[in-house]
């Protein structure tokens, strides 16, 4: 495999793993110590990683360094992004909510 061909999947799977956990390229080197131009540099294709690095990002990441190495076949099921899935959280603590509030009603106020 070609060098560029491996920087691009590896930029392809830390973009893609970022924003599952909905972190920001800032937030993600702000986490690694690095500078936000070079997760910009890296995720552009533009910088490859020393060992230190890529081991620093998949532990933020929470995948294995060799996961980031891998191409993302597209049989694979696209991701919810975290903002989707926030909301569905919502949505279903909110029906929760509303489904305690009617039985305790229906406890404190027999009547009703």
């Amino acid at each position: 495999m070609k060098p560029e061909k491996l920087r691009e999947i590896l930029s392809n799977n830390i973009k893609i793993e970022r924003k599952k956990l909905g972190l920001t390229q800032e937030k993600l080197a702000e986490m690694a110590e690095l500078s936000a131009q070079t997760v910009n540099d890296i995720e552009g294709c533009r910088m490859w990683v020393s060992d230190k690095t890529i081991t620093k990002i998949a532990k933020i990441l929470h995948v294995e360094v060799y996961q980031l190495l891998i191409p993302i076949t597209p049989s694979e099921p696209p991701a919810i992004e975290a903002t989707e899935q926030t909301q569905q959280l919502i949505e279903l603590e909110d029906r929760i909510i509303r489904n305690i509030r009617q039985q305790f009603k229906g406890l404190l106020n027999p009547d009703n």
